[in-house]
């Protein structure tokens, strides 16, 4: 007997506890007071909302500030278009290059010969950067095929080498140009 005792007592115990600490806790939060997750309490707010008030907020302000809003629009309207002509330029590009003809590259362009045999071509004593091989290829040295060649500085590029009988075919990422050699 003394164990169902003991057992009781424990089970009237947690019984009190858990239905005092409900009484607490609603008393403490303030019954009926509870935030349900979309109600005027505690909206649900979506992107298309806050994009429209701001945009609102916006045209105040530069309307308060005399802005012209149309001179503006045309403004971004032009950054726009400039910025889709770089990310143009981030396509890769087949390139052929004839024989009596080199490919010089731009600021930051990227080269990739495909086919033919070709060397570097600098006008300075700098090189081209060999980034498969982490070397630099100075004037006149073969370009592996299949290496990504970077030019930091513009006015570097490709030739096709002597002796070859056909031009090279070259991947072009960013801006270049054929020059005659």
């Amino acid at each position: 007997m003394n164990g169902k005792i003991k057992t009781a007592v424990v089970v009237a115990t947690l019984g009190a506890a858990i239905l005092l600490g409900t009484v607490l806790s609603n008393r403490v939060e303030g019954e009926g007071d509870t935030i349900t997750p979309g109600s005027v309490n505690d909206p649900v707010v979506t992107k298309s909302y806050i994009d429209k008030q701001v945009a609102d907020i916006v045209k105040s302000e530069l309307s308060k500030q005399g802005v012209d809003q149309q001179k503006l629009q045309a403004t971004l309207d032009g950054f726009r278009k400039e910025l889709d002509k770089g990310q143009s330029g981030q396509s890769v590009e087949v390139v052929s290059v004839p024989l009596t003809k080199r490919l010089v590259a731009k600021d930051g362009a990227e080269f990739v010969v495909r086919a033919g045999k070709a060397v570097a071509y600098s006008s300075d004593a700098n090189g081209i950067s060999d980034l498969t091989d982490g070397a630099d290829i100075t004037n006149g040295k073969s370009v592996p095929n299949n290496h990504l060649i970077l030019f930091p500085r513009g006015g570097r590029g490709v030739q096709a080498a002597e002796g070859q009988k056909s031009g090279l075919t070259v991947l072009v990422r960013g801006a270049y140009e054929l020059q005659q050699q």
